[in-house]
């Protein structure tokens, strides 16, 4: 993984921690849970407070998240708000993370000033044993702690206050005005500062996690989708009368339920033309089946007129994997009549073509549900599907690894929000 975090493909774009008292409340917030203490002078942190040194230094990448739920929360500045989450069991862990720091931001604000906030995302379940255990958490409810419990001391404050306004003779009771000088000089003015997060609670909606070899949960009005392998344990045993289970192994349930539930963009010229959606899907099957037909191939000569040649050249190859004349004949499917008959099109090949409807609130899930059905599309699987991305890159050769590296940092690193609205239609 080395040449991916060298180019930042991996824990790129985290939060350098060098300070000597931010390194020191990052391990007093690891005490707090039981953790051995770092001895690095730095290290970086994502969203969550996940340092993939600490992480390294420990010998436990689930150091936060333990068991895969529940998952530990370290915060030492606001600023980690922007950053991604790269290390979780829950695809939506970095969007809770992110309505947590928005709602509660003069909070968050305040306390971060004068110390660390801690603590898990707590749901109904300690530990996942079977599907049923996934789909009773409905909510999560972030439990919020400070080494310097400044958040129980400004309640405290609070209290002494409003005693001291209710109280005639309050004012006369030296040990209470002591302690509120006390209070006051850990927490400052909380008339000024709130220092006690008042948004804690939050609904768990559409979210992949990695339990049980990976598992997708879609949620519509009255009805729940679970796909996923279907050796899962509790696989259609799990309320049979309100959720539907789909084998991810089907690829034609699969995309009848995304497209009867709104949620994909069927091939239209209006966005085939102007994305080159099918083009980039067909270099991809290209590159693919040149590294399957000759691993030893230097990836780096495979620019498109020596593609061209080799496709002449292996044109039995090609028509035998048939996936790029598949794709070329539906590229002028489109641009002869603005559209593709789905219905013609074998169940195997419709996840070529589509991709998620943008303005879906699930769009992120579904393009990394597409991905679980077009592995050679490297591209998409990185930006939409890291797990599966890392889990294919450690099985490839250094070779293909630098084209796949050099790959995404020229079309993707280059211009990322760029790439993603042209090929994906996303504005974010």
């Amino acid at each position: 993984m080395n040449l991916l975090r060298d180019t930042e493909l991996i824990y790129g774009r985290l939060l350098r921690i060098a300070e000597p008292h931010l390194v020191e409340r990052y391990n007093k917030a690891l005490k707090a849970f039981g953790l051995p203490q770092t001895k690095l002078a730095s290290f970086d942190i994502d969203r969550t407070g996940f340092s993939p040194q600490v992480a390294e230094e420990l010998g436990d990448m689930n150091y936060l998240d333990p068991n895969g739920i529940n998952r530990r929360f370290i915060v030492l500045t606001p600023a980690q708000i922007d950053l991604p989450t790269v290390h979780t069991a829950f695809s939506n862990t970095s969007q809770l993370m992110y309505e947590f720091y928005a709602r509660n931001a003069r909070a968050i604000d305040a306390l971060t000033i004068k110390d660390v906030i801690y603590g898990e995302i707590e749901d109904s379940v300690a530990k996942v044993d079977d599907i049923e255990d996934l789909l009773s958490i409905e909510q999560v409810e972030f439990r919020v702690l400070s080494a310097e419990d400044v958040t129980g001391k400004a309640a405290e404050l609070a209290q002494l206050a409003d005693r001291l306004r209710k109280e005639p003779d309050a004012w006369r009771d030296d040990a209470m005005l002591e302690r509120m000088v006390e209070l006051a000089s850990v927490t400052g003015d909380i008339r000024e500062n709130r220092l006690v997060p008042d948004q804690v609670v939050f609904r768990h909606n559409a979210y992949w996690t990695s339990h049980f070899g990976g598992l997708y949960v879609f949620v519509d009005a009255g009805s729940t989708t679970v796909i996923c392998d279907p050796s899962a344990p509790g696989f259609r045993r799990s309320r049979p009368w309100q959720v539907s289970y789909l084998s991810i192994e089907d690829a034609a349930a699969v995309y009848r339920f995304l497209e009867q539930t709104g949620r994909i963009d069927l091939p239209r010229a209006s966005w085939i033309e102007r994305s080159g959606y099918l083009d980039h899907r067909a270099d991809m099957a290209i590159e693919a089946l040149v590294h399957e037909a000759d691993p030893d191939r230097d990836p780096g000569l495979m620019d498109p007129v020596w593609r061209q040649t080799w496709m002449h050249r292996h044109a039995d190859l090609v028509a035998r994997d048939g996936t790029w004349p598949f794709l070329a004949q539906a590229k002028r499917q489109a641009a002869a009549t603005g559209r593709i008959d789905m219905d013609e099109v074998p169940a195997a090949r419709r996840m070529l073509l589509v991709r998620a409807k943008p303005d879906h609130p699930d769009a992120w899930l579904v393009n990394s549900l597409i991905s679980e059905f077009v592995p050679f599309d490297f591209v998409s699987r990185y930006v939409f599907n890291k797990p599966a991305f890392y889990a294919d890159y450690a099985t490839y050769s250094d070779g293909w690894r630098a084209h796949i590296v050099e790959t995404l940092r020229t079309v993707y690193l280059s211009d990322k929000p760029g790439l993603r609205s042209r090929l994906y239609g996303l504005t974010d």
